[in-house]
């Protein structure tokens, strides 16, 4: 059987080897980060796609991107010896399941680490893998809900909004698990000792907080909305709604920003000697509401274009991808038809790259088991024993 290689990665993972089991939301993100870096990330796909979150075309996608998908059977026992294999040559494992699925198909930390003592098992989960939350089920907003974060968010008179599933999801989730997946292999390469990282999202939610319950415990945060200086109570820092219906957002906490924003706004802002004095903020409150009423969103974007006030349009997701900064650092670029953000951070010595388009279920089942060192018999035996698909498997939905 002929396969194709696949391009050489590029960027300062090039050389890391990662298994993803497949799953859904901060897993896809915290793969697609690791691979944008330029690992080489192997996602064990199962071989339905039904049950995978939201239902998308294959192109958009995008958290799928840049990796490879093997289809196969994690309960078939030929698949199981297969993954072990794969384990021997990995440098991470990523588990995003409930605690206690992989034990349960023979997959756990114990038997993986056991094949391989320098990998590391990273295990992403809502509540972690402790605690009497643990095997419950919820989504970014629980995690949010729990730790104070969600009940910061949204109008001093009204319920609290939940910030999509940007915060606990892709931030909390996604990234401090691969922060954890990467400090962890660094310990391993130093020490020749791989180990498992307990990645949760609630707990990755409270750390984001951490400055916020300082601030509390010092006496310098109120718990009602819209009452501090970062949630939309100051008047300085917050949004505003033009002429046209649409919001300019303004952030100008220091003062030297502040005098420039309220010149711009044609207010006097001496007035407010102090202007963090939440005395003052009622009345500056009303002025700069009614300032911003005088003119649509694209005229103050013009007037505060390139100054120092910390005042810029509010953008839907549409006009993001054509606003003249993001172009110029092409962070939106178009691949594969699809806008998507690029990879990030950029590594100026050692950039990172889009390795590839999101791939079909299972369209690489062959051609990366070869990659990965198993012999043309050993697929076809696999493939016999229906514990893999075939390259341009389409899975069942």
């Amino acid at each position: 059987m002929s396969t194709t290689s696949s391009p050489r990665p590029q960027g300062p993972l090039a050389g890391t080897k990662i298994i993803e089991f497949g799953g859904i939301g901060p897993g896809p993100l915290c793969s697609m980060l690791l691979s944008d870096a330029g690992a080489t990330v192997l996602r064990l796909d199962r071989q339905t796609a039904s049950g995978l979150g939201v239902p998308r075309g294959q192109n958009y996608d995008v958290q799928r991107r840049g990796r490879q998908s093997l289809a196969i059977d994690l309960k078939n026992p030929a698949a199981k010896e297969a993954i072990l294999k794969l384990v021997e040559s990995a440098d991470g494992v990523l588990d995003p399941f409930r605690p206690g699925t992989l034990e349960k198909l023979g997959l756990g930390p114990d038997v993986l680490l056991a094949r391989n003592p320098r990998l590391v098992f990273t295990r992403i989960t809502g509540w972690g893998q402790s605690g009497p939350m643990a095997k419950t089920a919820g989504h970014d907003i629980n995690y949010l809900s729990i730790t104070g974060v969600l009940d910061a968010i949204g109008p001093k008179d009204g319920r609290p909004c939940p910030p999509l599933n940007v915060v606990a999801d892709m931030g909390a989730g996604a990234m401090f698990s691969a922060f954890g997946m990467l400090a962890a292999i660094i310990s391993a390469r130093n020490t020749g000792r791989g180990q498992v990282v307990d990645s949760a999202m609630c707990d990755g939610s409270a750390y984001l907080a951490a400055g916020v319950f300082g601030m509390l415990q010092e006496g310098n945060f109120e718990l009602q909305r819209e009452s501090n200086l970062l949630d939309g109570g100051a008047p300085f820092y917050g949004t505003f709604e033009t002429s046209d219906g649409l919001y300019m957002a303004i952030g100008a906490i220091e003062r030297k920003f502040f005098d420039i924003a309220m010149d711009k706004l044609d207010i006097d802002g001496s007035v407010w000697g102090n202007h963090l004095d939440k005395i003052h903020w009622p009345q500056m409150m009303a002025q700069i509401k009614a300032a911003f009423a005088t003119k649509t969103r694209d005229q103050w974007s013009t007037i505060f274009e390139g100054c120092d006030a910390c005042v810029s349009p509010v953008l839907n997701f549409t006009e993001a991808m054509s606003y003249p900064h993001n172009v110029a650092r092409n962070n939106l670029p178009e691949f594969n038809g699809v806008n998507q953000p690029a990879p990030a951070p950029v590594f100026c010595g050692t950039p990172g790259a889009i390795q590839f388009p999101p791939p079909r279920f299972g369209e690489h089942s062959e051609q990366s088991l070869s990659e990965w060192g198993f012999s043309d018999a050993e697929i076809a035996e696999l493939q016999r024993q229906d514990a893999i698909g075939s390259d341009g498997y389409t899975a069942n939905t």
